[in-house]
Formats: structure tokens, C-alpha cells, sequence
């Protein structure tokens, strides 16, 4: 259990009835299983639980705990009412004194499964409620505000987390042309065990992954070489895409990073890796101009400027995810996404929450290119991580 949970804290409990009643809401209705909503968990600090829970933060009044009679422990930070239940009869029976007549409620949501990473109660679960009267409103903005929203040590370890992923990337691209020079290249496999370490021992612990691959190979966004994959060899393309964070409750950095293990980048990898960096660019600077012009901006916006400029250059049809994934304490976090491809997203950004922008051109069997930044959406504007973000493919040899 984390002591800097949301909905423990009075401070915190205020702030969201604030909001509940500015949205006409009646309440927020969280529900947890086995770890299905990680909403819930963040806001509500639980750790291991079983059975089923609910709490229901009313627009007025005292937030209410409906949990199995066997699960008091996980529950022993919990400081308002607790209802326990045994049996499905006794859950069922209990949820309507929850609910209080209430129906009009916030919860984890979305119409059309339209945002994935919103859509967590399950549908029998959804059912049963609707059954009560329950009206459901995505709470979308909700989790934006209150699970997403970077707080000022999430930053500032994001941001050393950053600089610390990009070493590790520089140092990894190195060792691989060191090893072609000496005539012993390594494999994507093996490069990739060794940014997992050094990632580990330069102080990132948690949630600490990579993708190494080669030209070919990079096509496949989602490329996993396993223990050896591709030998990395003389004048190919190399693609490293890593993450990780210092401590369970920070926010990860991830990053994409483009090098040839030759003197020169091909021609024809070049004008991609232009037109993937021009993207990325133009996106940052998109965002700045809202920033400076104070006008609110959407996911769905960003990646249509992102995509508009890898269209134009000819390759609109092999970019094929979303421009970016938000950030929070987790890699794939549940705020705004930068996206109008894979759904639309049309949640703003709002002041705290961070994303990844990451343009892509994947020519399958012969090219994958990425380039990826991190942006925290400040009051000021767009801050990007890591320094210096890359403007050439590194010429390793």
C-alpha cells in the first residue's frame, strides 16, 4: 500500500467530490479484481487483492468500501466505512446500500471500447450495475486528473530517468559497433540482455525492457529477438527502444533510438529517418504554438500533424500505430494517448500529464525507423526528455 494514495487522504477525497459535482456526477464508482483496474489500485493504494471491491465516492458525503470478509488486511490502510460481504447473495444484496439510490456515476468505461486502457469493468459487472439503476459515464477526465497527472517528484525522477536511458542507448549502439570492429558482432539478443543490466545497474529497477533490431526486423514495431535474434553486422540499420523507471511509484522514461553500423546512412534510410524526425518535430512544435497561443489541445490533434507530415513525404500508409501512448506510472499509462489511427482520441491534455511522441515508417522486410521523446505537458508548455533529443541516425563506424 502506498501512503500517497488519492482517495486515503482527505485533501484528496475533496478534490475529486469538486470535480464530481462540476461534471453533474453523483459519484465515482471503482471497482477491483485481481488487479484488473489499475485506476483503482493506484487511487485507492491496494496491493494484492482476491475477490471483488467496490468504493464508492459520493459527490456529497463519506466514501464507502464494499469488500469480502476475508480480505480486512489488504484493506487495513482504508480509513472510512468499510460494508464486508461473503457470498454473491450477501455482494448483491449490498451493492444497492452502496449505491444509495445513486445513478448517475463515473467509472472505468468507454462507449465502443473506444480507449482500451479505460474500458476495465467488466461487462457482467457492468450488467449486474446497469441492473441497479447505474447509469455509467466515463470517467475519463477523471483519471486524467487524478491518476495520470505527474506529480513534481514524478518529474523530477523522470527526468533523471531520461538522461539515464539515453546514456544507456549511446553506450549500447557503441558496445555493438565495438564488437563489428572486432569482428565478433553480437546478436540483437545479446545487446538487449546487456541494456537490461546496465539499465539495472545504473539505478533503473523497475519496469526495465528493450527492443534491439536490425534493419529488417525493425519493421516489425513490436520485434522481440528473445535470448539471440539477428546477428548485428556491418552496415545495417539499428534500432534500440528502451525504458524504465528508479522506483515503483515514478514514471518511466522511453526512448527510441536510430544508428548504422557503417560511415554513412543509405540514401533511402535517410529520407525515412528525415521524414520520421520531421514528424516527431513537427508535434513538439505544434504543442508549443497551443502552448503559446493558451488554447487547449487534444490527443487526436497531435498525431494528425505527426502523421500529416509522414503522409506527405509518401510513407502515410506504413505508419501504423498512434503518434503516442501517455505516460504515467505506468509505461502505457491511462491518460490522453496521441492518437487518431488506432482510436480517436479526443481528451485534452491537461496541465501534468506526460506522453510519449514517437513517429514511425515500417517497410515490411526491408526498414523499420522510429524516433521517441517523452513530453511532460507543464504549465509552461511542452518540457522534453531526455536533452538533446536525437536530430541524426548515429553513423557508428
Amino acid at each position: 500500500m502506498t501512503t500517497k494514495a488519492l482517495l486515503v487522504t482527505p485533501e484528496g477525497v475533496a478534490r475529486v467530490q469538486d470535480a464530481l459535482r462540476e461534471r453533474g456526477l453523483e459519484g465515482w464508482l471503482l471497482c477491483e479484481f485481481h488487479g484488473q483496474n489499475p485506476v483503482s489500485r493506484g487511487l485507492l493504494g491496494l496491493e494484492w487483492t482476491t475477490r471483488r471491491s467496490f468504493v464508492l465516492v459520493p459527490a456529497e458525503g463519506e466514501p464507502t468500501a464494499l469488500i469480502h470478509a476475508i480480505e480486512h488486511s489488504s484493506w487495513a490502510h482504508w480509513p472510512r466505512p468499510r460494508v464486508e460481504y461473503a457470498g454473491w447473495r450477501d455482494m448483491e444484496a449490498r451493492l444497492p446500500e452502496l449505491l444509495g439510490g445513486r445513478r448517475r456515476l463515473a467509472m472505468e468505461v468507454s462507449p465502443g471500447n473506444a480507449v482500451p486502457t479505460l474500458d476495465l469493468t467488466p461487462s457482467g459487472l457492468l450488467e449486474l450495475l446497469e441492473g441497479l439503476g447505474v447509469e455509467p459515464v466515463g470517467s475519463g477526465d477523471l483519471v486524467t486528473t487524478f491518476y495520470s497527472v505527474w506529480s513534481d517528484e514524478q518529474l523530477r525522477e523522470h527526468r533523471a530517468n531520461a538522461e539515464i536511458v539515453k546514456a544507456v542507448a549511446r553506450a549500447a549502439f557503441e558496445r555493438a559497433a565495438e564488437a563489428v570492429r572486432a569482428g565478433a558482432p553480437a546478436t540483437e539478443g545479446a545487446l538487449a540482455a546487456w541494456i537490461r543490466e546496465e539499465l539495472g545497474r545504473r539505478g533503473l529497477t523497475y519496469g526495465v525492457d528493450c527492443i534491439v533490431a536490425i534493419g529488417p526486423r525493425a519493421a516489425d514495431p513490436h520485434y522481440d529477438p528473445g535470448e539471440v535474434g539477428e546477428t548485428i553486422e556491418h552496415g545495417q540499420v539499428l534500432l534500440i527502444d528502451l525504458w524504465g523507471k528508479a522506483t515503483e511509484d515514478g514514471v518511466p522514461a522511453d526512448q527510441t533510438w536510430m544508428g548504422v553500423l557503417d560511415d554513412h546512412v543509405p540514401e533511402a534510410a535517410q529520407r525515412v529517418w528525415e521524414a520520421v524526425r520531421d514528424a516527431r518535430d513537427a508535434a513538439v512544435r505544434f504543442l508549443r504554438e497551443r502552448a503559446a497561443a493558451g488554447e487547449a489541445v487534444r490527443g487526436f490533434e497531435v498525431d494528425d500533424v505527426a502523421r500529416g507530415v509522414i503522409r506527405e513525404r509518401g510513407w502515410g500508409d506504413a505508419f501504423v500505430h498512434r503518434t503516442g501512448h501517455s505516460i504515467d506510472r505506468d509505461l502505457h499509462g491511462s491518460g490522453p494517448n496521441l492518437d487518431n489511427l488506432e482510436t480517436r482520441d479526443d481528451r485534452t491534455l491537461v496541465t501534468g500529464v506526460g506522453f510519449s511522441i514517437e513517429p514511425g515508417v515500417y517497410l515490411r522486410g526491408d526498414l523499420g525507423v522510429r524516433s521517441e521523446i517523452n513530453v511532460h505537458w507543464g504549465a509552461d508548455g511542452p518540457l522534453v526528455t531526455p536533452e538533446g533529443p536525437q536530430s541524426e541516425m548515429f553513423v557508428l563506424l
